[in-house]
């Protein structure tokens, strides 16, 4: 099965042209970094009309997960690269429903998350204050004095597989600079700690300004570099590189 390599901001993923249908081993195989391609997940693109494109995502561990901010960046790049639309601005189409995307003049690549919506307030999950945000997939936020010191790898899995958040959640530690200068780290449900994360940039964005921290367009500057977000009526939208890193073809 031939694939393309790509990241965004170092979030990195085997991409393969659809309609496929892969199982669970062979997506956890793909994503090994030791005795497989090596990825934080896996994106299948299917072309739908010379306008709209079909994206499945699926987790490092081969579980499918309802949406990826830099994945979708991703699509909206390997689509305009492989010729599957006939323009730089169209629509995707996502298990949490249709998304639009464009490549700017600049290379990067702006895209839709759909509606994002944080709790009026924090909560205490064991011993932790959290901020929940919803992107059509689960985030936690935590403001910290630090991301480079915070605990991310021991905090980050107890959360995700604490009882309080039934479906797992992704785990943000955030440090708010400036009203629209945001640090964060981030723990992805089924991944691990990545380099970047999409909607996780988008929730924390949601969180800070909820709460009086931010406004609602910032930079989130990433371990994998920045990402601009902006949340328009209640909808997220983020901008940010997406890159074709290389070919090659699936042997096992």
């Amino acid at each position: 099965m031939d694939f393309t390599k790509m990241e965004g901001l170092g979030n990195d993923f085997v991409v393969f042209d659809g309609p496929l249908s892969l199982n669970t081993d062979t997506i956890a195989a793909l994503c090994d970094r030791r005795r497989g391609v090596g990825a934080d997940g896996v994106l299948i693109v299917s072309a739908l009309g010379v306008d709209q494109v079909k994206m499945e995502y699926f987790n490092a561990d081969g579980g499918a997960a309802e949406l990826c901010g830099n994945g979708l960046r991703c699509v909206a790049r390997h689509a305009v690269d492989e010729g599957l639309v006939g323009g730089s601005e169209f629509t995707v189409e996502t298990s949490m429903g249709h998304r639009r995307v464009s490549i700017l003049d600049s290379g990067r690549v702006r895209a839709e998350l759909g509606p994002i919506e944080a709790a009026p307030t924090d909560r205490l999950v064991d011993g932790h204050l959290v901020r929940t945000v919803d992107v059509g997939n689960p985030h936690a936020v935590i403001f910290v004095d630090d991301p480079g010191s915070a605990p991310v790898e021991e905090i980050g899995p107890e959360l995700e597989h604490n009882a309080a958040f039934p479906d797992g959640t992704n785990v943000e530690f955030v440090t708010v600079w400036s009203f629209d200068v945001i640090d964060m780290r981030v723990w992805e449900r089924g991944v691990g700690e990545t380099l970047a994360c999409g909607t996780g940039a988008a929730a924390v964005v949601a969180a800070a300004a909820a709460s009086g921290r931010s406004a609602t367009k910032a930079t989130v500057r990433l371990l994998g570099g920045p990402l601009d977000v902006e949340i328009i009526e209640g909808v997220a939208w983020i901008t940010g590189p997406a890159t074709s890193v290389y070919t090659g073809t699936w042997l096992s």
